[in-house]
């Protein structure tokens, strides 16, 4: 099994920038890659990025590339996710999980039901 615990979110104003953390422990071995997914009120969760342990290839949602990085820490067994130019409709709780892959037959999507707590993102004036 694996536990992944995020931290870092808040409320932050437009324009303006948050790091999100995602520690990662147990049988990461097992997985090939993170994500970051998000969820706003009334809407689906969708992914965000996703990167892989082994390599650091990424992906990007067309809604936050060139505002979002994501990257990794294996030392620290920690995903971040760097988020400038915060706009209010990027306003969600933001999980993390483990995912296939950042390609096309390995997608950022979730598998083996490996989420966490989720933490909340506010982007508001």
């Amino acid at each position: 099994q694996v536990q992944l615990v995020e931290s870092g979110g808040g409320l932050a104003q437009p324009g303006g920038s948050l790091r999100l953390s995602c520690v990662v422990s147990g049988f990461i071995e097992d997985y090939y890659a993170i994500g970051w997914f998000r969820q706003a009120p009334g809407k689906e969760r969708e992914p965000i990025s996703c990167i892989n342990y082994s390599d650091g290839e990424t992906s990007y949602d067309g809604s936050v590339k060139g505002r979002f990085t994501i990257s990794r820490d294996n030392s620290k067994s920690t995903v971040y996710l760097q988020m400038n130019g915060l706009k209010p409709e990027d306003t969600a709780v933001y999980y993390c999980a483990t995912t296939y892959g950042t390609t096309y037959y390995s997608p950022c999507a979730p598998v083996g039901d490996n989420w966490g707590q989720g933490t909340q993102v506010t982007v508001s004036s």
